[in-house]
């Protein structure tokens, strides 16, 4: 093939058995980390008759995902792989970095098998016939040629050949792929054997909805996996949380009347200082909680010197606003205009303007003076100001913003010598209990997009439904890498709203059975009880499982046994359990001999004559 010295937008990639070639010329075999500088477009695959199969992709996955030309790869020899040994598959080769690296090999049956060999988050899973995995590692667009190469030599035809399509990344996607292989880098760094299978599935899917019976203890294991991930493995009991680790966990409870304006933002009603009322936007609690997680995420990359300038700027603000009197001291703009500041908090400044009729009150946006400040540029008249954010024309407040910058400049406060320490990357959960009573589409709105794990990042950037309202409207909203989403939800409830298919296919589900969870029941303290408990819902269960209009969805948890902490058995079943069973099986034939088989499962105990019958 003859190769294409111009610069072009898009180039070829042919692999045979015998060969890779490129129409770009600086592509070469003895350094594969140059796909970092390339995304890829399309693959397929090219029989040696000239017929073509195009790629496969399920629902919602990326068509340019460095996995592309392994996926295909699977997709066309998926039963001559499977048909392999296990040994033949562990050394399979997959991929080298350079010519004097070693090989890695290895075709794995799950991700646990896989990270017994590579303990990385760099990996790719297909599946295929009906829930089996293959897993290999994957780097970057070029680092699976190896393995396509080898798929060819050992199951193609002389002339069959892996095409792919891609072009080089612009400025912008790369110091986006640069940031976040330094987030990704660090977060498997830090990835670890935890005490909970679960927090591992959680870290691999970065969305987990826990499904099932009610009573397993589903909002429990959510903490719990909270937990484990923020402590490191290192425990799994909420309570031993510090207060500043509790900050990177939130919990909510969805509800039918909750909504968009809870969740992200809305408009809510407030009190002004002169007592009238108005509205005021307000973030929900899913944007404060990713605020957190953002600024940690955004911190964690930044210098030491970064870091230092924004100290020290955020000390010569302090400095300034303890040194005045609020509503006293009197300021100046540049012409002439006197106001005060009547109050401060972390986002806006709070000025009174007397000479002015019309706006005599103002709310500055303290973030714009605190960019001026850490830009380092000396900001001379108005006009300034306007071309460092962009606008075409000054704001009314930009001319005050000006006056309290001049102010916090010519006061000069010394910086401390406090020594400058450098934001650690950390996790942060935000667990959803019972998220299918809510109107899913509704209160996630355009954050259906932003929370896709393939879409994590500046990559997933959306505009929320109130952007025009924002201080700079032109800002987007994104979920950083660093953000885990545990929901929980009962399938059998009547009252909940449906889980719609684009939601779903952005969660991993993982149904948590009625016996799941019996370690439970240890805190009863009491081993008699203990057994006692897990021989009565064992029971209970199995009758309850040959109801022929009920399933396993319907079975008790352990965590209703946990009640016997302060109740006996008789007082479980008729205070909790019976009402319960008694709704699953309202209008079916024959309740009250369905309710007698499920007492005696239980053991529950029918009172004497003359005492009230609590059952009936």
């Amino acid at each position: 093939m003859d190769l294409k010295t111009d610069r072009q937008e898009k180039y070829e990639l042919i692999i045979t058995a015998d060969s890779v070639q490129s129409t770009d010329e600086r592509f070469t075999m003895d350094n594969l980390s140059l796909g970092d500088n390339y995304k890829p477009l399309n693959a397929y695959f090219r029989r040696e008759n000239g017929d073509t199969v195009n790629r496969l992709y399920s629902k919602g996955e990326r068509r340019n995902t460095n996995q592309t030309m392994p996926r295909i790869a699977f997709q066309i020899f998926k039963k001559q792989i499977a048909a392999m040994s296990v040994e033949d598959k562990e050394q399979f080769p997959i991929c080298r970095y350079k010519p004097d690296k070693d090989m890695i090999c290895g075709i794995y049956s799950s991700v646990d098998e896989f990270r017994k060999h590579r303990n990385t988050l760099e990996y790719l899973t297909y599946g295929y016939d009906n829930g089996r995995q293959f897993v290999i590692y994957c780097w970057n667009v070029f680092s699976t040629i190896y393995f396509v190469q080898e798929c060819l030599k050992r199951f193609g035809n002389r002339g069959d050949q892996f095409v792919l399509i891609y072009r080089e990344k612009d400025t912008k996607e790369n110091k986006a792929e640069e940031t976040e292989s330094a987030v990704q880098e660090e977060l498997v760094q830090q990835f670890k054997e935890y005490r909970n299978e679960y927090s591992t599935m959680l870290i691999e899917s970065k969305n987990l909805i826990f499904r099932g019976a009610p009573g397993t203890g589903k909002t429990y294991l959510a903490k719990e996996i909270a937990t484990d991930i923020i402590s490191d493995g290192y425990f799994d009991d909420y309570t031993l949380l510090s207060d500043e680790q509790k900050k990177q966990v939130e919990f909510v409870q969805f509800h039918p009347s909750y909504d968009y304006s809870d969740f992200v933002e809305g408009l809510r009603p407030i009190v002004k200082d002169d007592g009238t009322m108005g509205f005021e936007l307000q973030d929900g609690i899913f944007k404060k909680f990713v605020a957190r997680a953002r600024k940690n995420y955004e911190d964690s990359l930044k210098s030491k010197e970064t870091i230092e300038k924004e100290h020290s700027v955020k000390e010569s603000i302090t400095a300034f606003f303890s040194g005045i009197e609020l509503g006293v001291d009197v300021f100046k703009t540049i012409n002439g205009n006197k106001f005060t500041i009547n109050s401060v908090d972390d986002s806006h400044i709070n000025i009174s303007i007397p000479g002015n009729a019309t706006f005599n009150r103002l709310a500055l946006n303290l973030d714009e003076i605190r960019m001026m400040l850490e830009s380092g540029q000396e900001f001379e008249k108005i006009k300034d100001i306007t071309t460092f954010f962009g606008k075409s024309f000054a704001t009314q407040g930009f001319s005050y913003d000006f006056a309290i910058y001049k102010a916090i400049k010519a006061k000069n406060a010394a910086a401390s010598k406090t020594p400058i320490k450098l934001e650690k990357l950390k996790k942060y959960i935000f667990i959803i209990d019972e998220i299918n009573r809510g109107e899913i589409s509704k209160i996630f709105g355009e954050l259906f997009f932003a929370i896709d794990p393939g879409y994590r990042g500046k990559s997933g950037e959306i505009s929320t439904q109130y952007a025009n309202m924002h201080s700079n409207p032109d800002d987007k909203f994104y979920i950083p890498e660093n953000v885990y989403i545990i929901g929980t939800m009962n399938d059998i409830d009547r009252s909940v709203d449906s889980f719609d298919f684009a939601m779903r296919r952005r969660f991993r589900f993982v149904e948590i059975k009625a016996d799941a969870r019996l370690e439970m029941l240890a805190s009863l303290e009491n081993e008699e009880m203990e057994t006692e408990a897990i021989k009565r819902m064992t029971a209970l269960n199995k009758a309850i499982a040959e109801v022929e209009d009920l399933n396993e969805n319907y079975q008790i948890g352990a965590s209703y046994f946990l009640k016997l902490k302060t109740l006996d058995f008789d007082q479980l079943w008729t205070d909790y359990l019976h009402p319960l069973l008694q709704e699953y099986i309202q209008g079916m034939y024959d309740e009250k001999g369905i309710m007698t088989k499920f007492e005696r499962a239980y053991g529950y105990q029918m009172p004497a004559d003359g005492e009230e019958n609590e059952t009936e």
